[in-house]
């Protein structure tokens, strides 16, 4: 380090530079050590100590030379759980991905607390045929008289009240349906699109070769977060339904990716 870093250093406050720090993170989603260091005119060393005091503390996360607000990693929950949770969101999102329905459709559902909220939603006035991996979903819409549902077969998740496995992949290759609606636990973008399980990933995946249109449907707290398994980059989605706390940086990123971004106001 030079006198010049040391200086910099000197000059510049801990509990200072830590407010910068935090406040960058919320603005950019995420920030390089060297960025960092440049823009608080002090040394790399300095900056490494205060991700570390400031990662000690629970504040933010230190990943591959740089800093995020947050860990984005997530575990596997249940659905009662995750039902609870962005209520408001989660059903303005399904409502908008309802009123995408049209005459004599036929759509691929995939699970996920977000899909629940739409398959409640959805009440066709003409026939509807829904695929679907969801136990729970199938359990809401075939109780409408407009909806035909096939229900995917194969081992059903005790989590997600799903089926994943090679007999419902087998029957997808049976299916072309207009649009899929489906769910993630987690958008990065970097990393893409993905779920805690890697059984429901391959499964996805095969839902969207079987489907002309795939419409992501997650409340803004999944912006940034990573599951184990991945489905897919986010380029492979063509919209994306969400709410207005969506991060301005991704917004802006998935819109120049040219992937159409739906927002709704809770």
């Amino acid at each position: 380090m030079n006198s010049k870093e040391k200086t910099s250093d000197f000059m510049s406050s801990m509990p200072e530079r830590h407010k910068n720090i935090l406040e960058i993170l919320q603005l950019q989603g995420s920030i390089s050590v060297t960025d960092l260091s440049e823009r608080l005119n002090v040394s790399e060393v300095t900056i490494r100590k205060d991700l570390t005091a400031l990662e000690s503390q629970n504040k933010l996360y230190r990943t591959h030379g740089k800093a995020i607000p947050i860990s984005p990693y997530i575990g596997d929950r249940h659905i009662n759980e995750k039902e609870k949770q962005n209520v408001q969101e989660k059903r303005l999102i399904g409502r908008r991905a309802a009123s995408m329905l049209e005459d004599n459709d036929s759509i691929l559902i995939a699970s996920g607390t977000t899909i629940l909220y739409a398959a409640r939603e959805m009440m066709p006035a003409r026939n509807l045929t829904v695929i679907t991996a969801s136990v729970s979903v199938s359990s809401i819409l075939s109780q409408n008289k407009y909806i035909d549902v096939v229900q995917l077969g194969g081992m059903v998740r005790e989590s997600s009240v799903s089926v994943v496995g090679s007999f419902a992949e087998n029957m997808l290759s049976f299916f072309n349906c207009s649009k899929l609606f489906m769910g993630a636990d987690g958008v990065d973008l970097e990393f893409g699109v993905t779920t805690t399980n890697m059984m429901e990933a391959n499964l996805n995946r095969m839902m969207m070769s079987s489907a002309q249109k795939t419409v992501l449907l997650v409340d803004s707290s999944k912006f940034g977060k990573k599951g184990f398994s991945k489905i897919c980059d986010l380029d492979k989605i063509d919209q994306i339904i969400t709410d207005d706390k969506i991060p301005q940086v991704y917004l802006e990123n998935l819109e120049e990716m040219g992937i159409e971004v739906t927002v709704v106001t809770a």
